[in-house]
């Protein structure tokens, strides 16, 4: 019995995201953002109170990153709660409680595969009544459609896309520990349907849902737009898989996905479907694989789906999964994963790449 132990912080995210601190209580997850910095000699700063209707950012600290592979449904109704609850690995309750309005999770198949990552908001409208609004993957929208209205049967609940709504996710510009700061100012809060913490880490910042009519920019103070695949690479750096690439339908474990980690599980509320290994492998806590970033020697392109992991001995070490340039998300055996290991192209092309533990992991990781 060994304890495994790797380095934790060794990927960073260029021109990326800002730092936080944060901690788990049983069912909240406690942030505390941590951004910001002293301006250079001479820039002239505007400071603003903490008064309502003021901000307190200094403009352009905040990027805005648009997610046109995200999509969302909206679910109302007086039954909504107990619908999704039986078809969901989160805990339907934790929205009806206090400050808890952001929730994520994973939709399984029987035999406890992840079929649907998502993201829970409720409902925002006034007099809406029960509700939520799902994001999820935009590739497997009318996948989920179908899924949610099987299980509806009587269900007094109401099932509809938004292909008019938009997704962003608005993540600090640089990391600078050590100073306080807020999310950015909202200059029109009735523009924004969702504007919450993203519960999955805080390191991947706010998640912003508007009408595809509106700029981000004219109801965010202090930001700026930023390209799409900056956010995908800020994702992989930190380790967090999102969509069906990452974690493909029927395939994905949703333990070896780090949903713990991600706050998207509950081990308490009553049955859903896939529970049953689910809940047998968390109680065993047996996790012999893990969904882990890792940094390849050279990007590579033309990479076969799952393509297969080795040590430099040639032993079986996992699959890797996806990523942009040289940054990427791979499910590797634990045993190995301190082990530099190697990934062959469709071309025959061979890269080492090294994995690394997250730092929003928790802290005692290990494995005896």
């Amino acid at each position: 019995m060994g304890v495994w132990c790797i380095a934790r912080g060794a990927f960073s995210s260029a021109g990326c995201l800002g730092v936080y601190a944060g901690k788990y209580t049983g069912r909240h997850l406690c942030v505390t953002f941590l951004s910001g910095g002293s301006a250079p000699v001479g820039t002239s700063v505007r400071r603003y109170s903490q008064e309502p209707g003021h901000g307190s950012d200094v403009p352009g600290r905040f990027v805005c990153y648009h997610l046109p592979h995200r999509t969302l449904v909206k679910i109302q109704g007086a039954d909504t709660s107990p619908f999704l609850q039986g078809i969901i690995t989160n805990d339907m309750e934790l929205l009806e409680e206090p400050g808890t309005t952001a929730m994520y999770s994973h939709m399984l198949n029987v035999q406890g595969r992840t079929l649907y990552d998502i993201i829970l908001y409720s409902l925002r409208e006034a007099n809406a009544g029960p509700g939520v609004f799902l994001e999820c993957d935009h590739t497997i929208k009318d996948s989920i459609l179908r899924h949610l209205k099987m299980y509806k049967i009587r269900r007094k609940v109401n099932i509809s896309p938004c292909p008019e709504l938009s997704v962003w996710a608005v993540l600090p510009k640089q990391k600078n520990a050590g100073q306080e700061a807020s999310k950015p100012e909202l200059l029109s809060p009735d523009k924004a349907l969702v504007w919450e913490t993203d519960p999955r880490t805080q390191e991947m910042g706010c998640r912003l849902v508007l009408d595809s009519q509106v700029d981000p920019l004219d109801i965010i103070a202090s930001c700026q737009k930023g390209d799409t695949e900056e956010y995908h690479r800020h994702r992989y750096a930190i380790g967090l898989p999102e969509g069906v690439k990452d974690l493909p339908p029927g395939v994905a474990l949703p333990l070896e996905s780090n949903l713990v980690y991600m706050q998207g599980i509950s081990f308490s509320k009553g049955c859903y479907i896939g529970q049953e290994l689910t809940a047998r492998t968390h109680h065993t806590g047996v996790v012999r694989k893990r969904l882990m970033p890792v940094r390849l020697s050279a990007p590579v392109q033309d990479l076969e789906e799952g393509a297969a992991l080795q040590t430099e001995s040639g032993k079986p070490a996992g699959k890797h999964r996806a990523g942009v340039g040289e940054l990427g998300l791979s499910l590797i055996r634990i045993a190995h994963a301190k082990e530099v290991l190697m990934l062959k192209s469709s071309d025959d092309a061979t890269v080492t790449l090294e994995a690394s533990v997250p730092d929003w992991w928790p802290q005692d990781v290990k494995i005896n």
